[in-house]
């Protein structure tokens, strides 16, 4: 698995395709505050914008979300400001600063208390720091020389053209109406993609983000094209990264018949070896539904046996959906 270096934390020369996008992702969770987070911004020079995406999992089980888009015609890199929000480079590939003071709009976001709340104003003050465990992991974007495989060509152009992911724990606090939360425990992912980004591309995606203490840790995506689903993604376990060589993914719905409510994954790396997990969805997020393509982010814990035990610990299920008219997964959820 390739292990990236620090310039690649830093601004990627602009292509001239419209859709050209740098991006950083970031999310975390505390599991003795129930409270954590989920967070993008996307810097698109050649349509001139860059926008943010906050979205907070706060304690007691609602979803606080702030957006924001301004204008943006030049690449910036270690200090990203987008209204309220900003993201601060400490160090290359090691350190960030998350900062945010403002209103956030709050809903509710787990099963039971799903459907028909109406939004209401939050106070929420942020301030956390994300420290690496893991190198940067991922692509640089440049052409292999190798050849490529059918799923990996219908992909090309929809997801980015060079991607790193790593894992990290969090420090810091959250302040939620006059209340603060302290992170002790906290530990979530984080990832950079640079090039032609369209939402609408894939038929499908699985992705994952999973954080099992500090020497356990799975990052990426099962996305369905054309010419079938593409695997990517890779294996942390203590001491080196292998590339993942299998999704292998069952899941239970709720009675909607598109909201993931467990999900029963078995992590296949290039090794051969089997990391068989269940993932207990929390919270699941609505976080867009235009144009037919629905996300639903989860909040998930997950669990794996081992020969030390059962292990417990948090991450993400994201599932994309494109959906028919009647509003039912054009793929059948596996």
């Amino acid at each position: 698995m390739p292990i990236l270096d620090a310039r690649h934390d830093l601004a990627h020369p602009v292509e001239g395709d419209s859709a050209w996008s740098e991006s950083y992702y970031f999310n975390a969770y505390d599991p003795g505050t129930d409270s954590g987070l989920f967070t993008r911004i996307g810097i698109r020079p050649n349509e001139g914008t860059m926008d943010v995406g906050l979205s907070l999992w706060l304690p007691g089980g609602e979803l606080g979300e702030y957006h924001w888009v301004k204008e943006q015609r030049e690449m910036v890199d270690s200090v990203l400001e987008v209204g309220a929000v900003t993201y601060g480079m400490l160090e290359p590939l090691q350190s960030w600063r998350l900062t945010m003071d403002d209103e956030v709009q709050a809903r509710p976001c787990t099963p039971a208390r799903r459907g028909g709340a109406e939004a209401h104003p939050v106070k929420v003050a942020l301030d956390v720091r994300f420290d690496a465990i893991t190198p940067a992991v991922g692509t640089d974007g440049q052409p292999s020389g190798g050849p490529k495989t059918a799923e990996a060509k219908a992909a090309a152009g929809t997801v980015g053209k060079g991607h790193l992911e790593q894992a990290g724990r969090w420090t810091g606090s959250m302040t939620v109406a006059g209340v603060t939360y302290e992170w002790r425990d906290a530990r979530g992912n984080r990832d950079r993609s640079w090039g032609p980004r369209r939402w609408g591309g894939p038929k499908m995606w699985r992705w994952f983000s999973i954080n099992v203490g500090e020497d356990m840790h799975f990052g990426g995506i099962r996305l369905g094209t054309e010419a079938g689903d593409l695997h990517r993604g890779w294996v942390w376990d203590g001491e080196r990264a292998t590339s993942v060589a299998e999704w292998n993914v069952q899941t239970e719905l709720e009675d909607d018949g598109v909201t993931h409510r467990v999900v029963h994954l078995e992590v296949v790396d290039k090794k051969g070896r089997r990391y068989p997990l269940r993932g207990d969805v929390l919270r699941v997020a609505n976080i867009g539904q235009a144009g037919g393509t629905l996300v639903n982010e989860g909040l998930t814990r997950w669990t794996t046996e081992g020969g030390d035990g059962t292990r417990t610990g948090y991450g993400i299920a994201e599932y994309l959906h494109q959906l028919d008219e009647g509003g039912r997964p054009v793929v059948p959820v596996e």
